[in-house]
C-alpha cells in the first residue's frame, strides 16, 4: 500500500507542477505577445478536476478529510467501532457505486458520443477518467480501513499512528 500512496503523492505534485506551468504561460502569452494561448484555461480546469478527485482520494487514504467528530469520541469503544464500519462502509458504497460504476458508465458514453474538449480537442472520457479511477481508490483505502477496525486496530493512519480520538477509552 505504500507504493499506492507513493505514486499517489508523486502523481498529485506533478499534477500540481503542470498546473502551476500552465497558468503561468497563460499569464505570458496574455500579456507578453497580446496573443493568448487557447488551450491553457481548459487545460487548467481539466488538471483541477484530475488533482481534485485524486486529492480526494489521497485525503482519504490519510484520514486528512473534514470529519466532526463531536459524537463518536465521547462514545464507547464498542459503539465508537461499529460508528467506524459504518461509516467506512458508506464512504465504500458510495465510491463503489457512484464514482466507480457511474463514472465508469459515463465514460464510456463519452467515448460512444465521440465527446471531444472544445480548445484541447482530446476525447472527453479522457478528461472523466479520473471519477472511476479516484473511486476504485477510494474503494481500496476503505477495504483496508475495514480490515484495520475489524483487525482490532481501529483506524490507523498510513504513517502508523492511530489517532488519539480513534483509540480506545483507557480506564
Amino acid at each position: 500500500m505504500k507504493r499506492v500512496d507513493r505514486l499517489l503523492e508523486i502523481t498529485l505534485g506533478s499534477l500540481m507542477a503542470l498546473m502551476v506551468l500552465d497558468v503561468t504561460w497563460q499569464i505570458l502569452t496574455r500579456f507578453l505577445p497580446m496573443s493568448p494561448s487557447s488551450y491553457t484555461e481548459e487545460l487548467a480546469r481539466y488538471l483541477l478536476v484530475w488533482i481534485g478527485l485524486l486529492g480526494a482520494a489521497y485525503a482519504y487514504r490519510t484520514r486528512s478529510h473534514i470529519g466532526i467528530d463531536l459524537l463518536t469520541s465521547n462514545l464507547p469503544p464498542k459503539a465508537r467501532k461499529v460508528s467506524q464500519l459504518f461509516t467506512i462502509s458508506v464512504c465504500f458504497l458510495f465510491a463503489a457505486a457512484v464514482m466507480v460504476f457511474g463514472g465508469i458508465q459515463l465514460v464510456m458514453l463519452t467515448f460512444e458520443l465521440n465527446q471531444v474538449s472544445a480548445a484541447l480537442n482530446i476525447p472527453m472520457g479522457y478528461v472523466y477518467g479520473v471519477i472511476p479511477l479516484s473511486g476504485t481508490l477510494i474503494c481500496i483505502f476503505g477495504v483496508t480501513q475495514l480490515l484495520e477496525v475489524l483487525g482490532g486496530e481501529g483506524v490507523v493512519h498510513p504513517s502508523g499512528d492511530q489517532s488519539a480520538e480513534l483509540a480506545p477509552a483507557q480506564a
